[in-house]
């Protein structure tokens, strides 16, 4: 009997803090439906549901006919499985980690490093950067999900300054000067002012923050109270970092980064040296390989200004460029490709309407791993003619050239997503 290249994962949940508690978070919700066996606790908090080979996460395997291991295990015993050109460019090892994130909290300012600085920081720091890899990022929205990402228009940043004094006092006279002077300006003096207004508000002193964000949360706290509306300078939103990161420098990040809500099946993309944070929902994400983060605030984790304000992408841009469209296939209208400008990962959602009987999964020189997030069906796989049953929650690891149809079995409509490495 030929050897399953197809099969189901078990999948590993982080506990973080910051997750969504109990029910209210997707990754418990999908958990259970998964899993009959599962108990979810209301008051513990499942942050993430991670789909992969990672050290820390690395899925087992549920199929009988392979003896008890992990994917990663199995992965090294059949390299050939993720497809020649994926097993040569990363030197026979998965490039992505898929996940599916419940964010309640918002979780660190941060950005990511490009290769070259990976290696520098991992020989320099391998404590804090464990690895020599860059670790570009995508969220695609399951629900609303609001994020910061990337630098804002600095007109919008200017008017910030005007409408919150608190904010400006940080950034000091100088550096407000540099950066109204700027507007209209080249694009290099932009971002040159850009940079330093941002480094003197990362770098200002903790009791100077303190004292101007506990005033800025007087002023906005009595503005409610008077039934007045803060929208203008996100009141609601400052209140609610302040609450979560008392005192923390990142509360006012909001200032300089786009904020973005994004809907049900829009994405953003994270490439290296963008400034971004997470702030509440859920959304499927996939990233390279990589444990490297750079952070500067709305963490409790360690924290590295300096190498953040030097690497940062300063090209502002307004929020509607940070939104990061799929691409609709040209052979299957249920399909929709979000393709980002790195090799090591691409992301595919499916939505299959209930009045299809069967829909063929594409076939690609590729592993994959497949996550139900709606819908219940038998999947087919041709070389084995082996039947696997799936339904909300489940996950499916699929080997490269591998061909697999999905039978539905409840007329409900399908949302699948599926991440793999297009070379």
């Amino acid at each position: 009997m030929a050897s399953p290249r197809v099969f189901p994962l078990s999948c590993v949940v982080q506990q973080y803090a910051w997750g969504k508690v109990g029910s209210k978070s997707e990754v418990a919700c999908l958990l259970a439906s998964s899993d009959p066996l599962a108990q979810i606790s209301e008051d513990k908090p499942y942050a993430e549901l991670w789909m992969g080979t990672h050290p820390r996460g690395d899925a087992k395997i549920l199929d009988n006919r392979i003896s008890q291991k992990t994917l990663g295990q199995w992965i090294a015993e059949n390299p050939d499985c993720l497809g020649s050109k994926v097993k040569n460019t990363f030197n026979g090892k998965l490039p992505f980690l898929f996940k599916v994130l419940s964010v309640d909290t918002a979780l660190s300012i941060q950005a990511h490093p490009n290769k070259e600085l990976a290696e520098k920081l991992h020989l320099q720091a391998p404590e804090h950067y464990p690895d020599a890899n860059h670790k570009p990022e995508m969220a695609i929205a399951l629900t609303s999900f609001q994020g910061l990402c990337g630098f804002r228009p600095v007109e919008e940043i200017v008017t910030f300054m005007k409408k919150v004094p608190e904010f400006q006092l940080l950034i000091g006279d100088d550096a407000t000067a540099q950066l109204k002077e700027s507007v209209g300006g080249d694009t290099e003096a932009m971002a040159s002012a850009l940079r330093n207004c941002f480094s003197q508000l990362m770098k200002s002193e903790k009791k100077v923050v303190v004292e101007q964000l506990n005033l800025l949360v007087k002023r906005i706290s009595q503005q409610v109270f008077d039934g007045n509306s803060t929208d203008d300078i996100y009141g609601k939103l400052l209140l609610q970092l302040h609450q979560q990161h008392p005192g923390d420098i990142g509360c006012f990040a909001i200032y300089f980064l786009n904020l973005l809500t994004l809907k049900p099946g829009e994405a953003m993309f994270l490439d290296a040296n963008v400034p971004h944070a997470y702030l509440k929902g859920d959304c499927v994400e996939c990233m390279a390989c990589s444990d490297n983060t750079v952070r500067a605030g709305l963490t409790p984790k360690f924290i590295d200004v300096p190498t953040l304000c030097e690497m940062l992408n300063y090209t502002p841009s307004p929020s509607n460029d940070r939104l990061f469209a799929p691409a609709q296939s040209q052979d299957d209208p249920y399909l929709s490709i979000y393709d980002p400008p790195v090799p090591d990962f691409t992301v595919m959602k499916m939505e299959v309407p209930s009045s299809v009987v069967e829909y063929k999964v594409s076939t690609l020189d590729s592993a994959s791993i497949l996550l139900m997030v709606q819908g219940t069906v038998t999947a087919i796989i041709r070389s084995t003619h082996a039947e696997i049953p799936l339904y909300r929650g489940r996950v499916l690891f699929i080997a490269a050239n591998e061909s697999v149809l999905l039978k539905i079995i409840v007329p409900k409509d399908l949302l699948i997503f599926r991440a793999c490495c297009l070379l």
